[in-house]
């Protein structure tokens, strides 16, 4: 039987440096992308893949604020939905091109998260989403429109929503029989939709689901052998940015809570990922990778691209 990979990709993917996120840069990107994702289906995986929303998702919180005169504003959860469906669309098309004939049954499936109402991040937010702005204009839009802003990573200032924590996914199973029919997956899109239990079922929530977790979440759930976390950096390093940096290439799960413990990780960089990784690993995952695209078959076929994190110091010596 294949072996199943979870990959997950941000939203910021889709939008390069100085641009602006119209559909045809946005559809370019996914097409690398896509390229990245059928050359790990190739080398013989099944594939889940999980995508971010957060520019995404902002864009369509001004839209829907500024069109309010003509049209009613639809809450933050169903703009999460309505991304899914976006992303989910334009990343099956680009799936198309790239595999050519070759290609598997691919499915975008709309997906649904439990969180909780006491998560600490209702109180406290910190999820970025949409542009960024200057300092005076933030100060002007949490005026006028009651947006909490703040700092990100020295880019400047964006508004920040909810983040709680994923619990479970709603459609495990039915991404389970996906999976084993050999279905490549879009899954978990902007961490999947945010709901809670409620006396009649389910309800939607407003909230971003951090897309690594909800990608952790879902892999330990399909019982998932690899996790693979594309980033805009080669590697994990220690130091990051600093002239002493180092960059990893193996570490276990040991090292990596060291590490994270010591701060070398950020919570707006590296931390949520190498975080994912140690839950995926501590549940009984066997490999994560965090990696550019075009280094993570390398890395899962422990080759140099990349960094792999393993179970244990003796996985990672015997990688070497």
């Amino acid at each position: 039987m294949a072996r199943t990979a979870v990959v997950a990709l941000g939203g910021n993917a889709f939008v390069g440096p100085g641009e602006t996120g119209t559909h045809a840069e946005q559809d370019e990107h996914a097409s690398a992308m896509a390229a990245a994702v059928w050359s790990i289906r190739q080398a013989g995986w099944n594939v889940v893949l999980v995508h971010g929303n957060g520019p995404q998702i902002g864009n369509l919180a001004i839209q829907q604020e500024e069109g309010a005169a003509l049209v009613p504003p639809q809450p933050l959860f169903c703009l999460d939905a309505m991304t899914q469906g976006q992303l989910g669309s334009m990343i099956t098309m680009a799936l198309h091109r790239t595999s050519g004939p070759a290609r598997p049954e691919i499915a975008a499936l709309v997906t649904h998260v439990v969180v909780s109402l006491d998560d600490p991040d209702f109180s406290v937010p910190h999820k970025p989403i949409g542009p960024f702005f200057t300092e005076a204009e933030a100060r002007r839009l949490a005026l006028a429109r009651g947006w909490l802003m703040t700092e990100d990573s020295g880019r400047g200032y964006r508004r920040v929503v909810p983040s709680p924590e994923p619990l479970e996914i709603l459609e495990a199973a039915t991404l389970r029989a996906l999976v084993d029919g050999g279905t490549l997956v879009i899954a978990a899109g902007g961490g999947g939709v945010a709901v809670v239990p409620g006396e009649q079922g389910y309800r939607g929530v407003d909230a971003v689901v951090d897309k690594d977790y909800a990608a952790q979440v879902l892999a330990t759930s399909l019982g998932a052998e690899a996790l693979v976390l594309l980033t805009g950096v080669p590697h994990v390093a220690l130091d990051f940015g600093t002239p002493n940096a180092r960059a990893l290439s193996e570490l276990s799960v040991d090292e990596a809570e060291r590490y994270l413990s010591e701060g070398q990780f950020p919570e707006g960089s590296m931390g949520p990922k190498v975080r994912a990784g140690i839950r995926f690993l501590r549940s009984g995952g066997r490999t994560v990778v965090v990696s550019t695209p075009d280094g993570a078959l390398d890395a899962l076929g422990n080759g140099p691209g990349g960094t792999r994190m393993v179970a244990s110091v003796r996985d990672v010596e015997a990688a070497r």
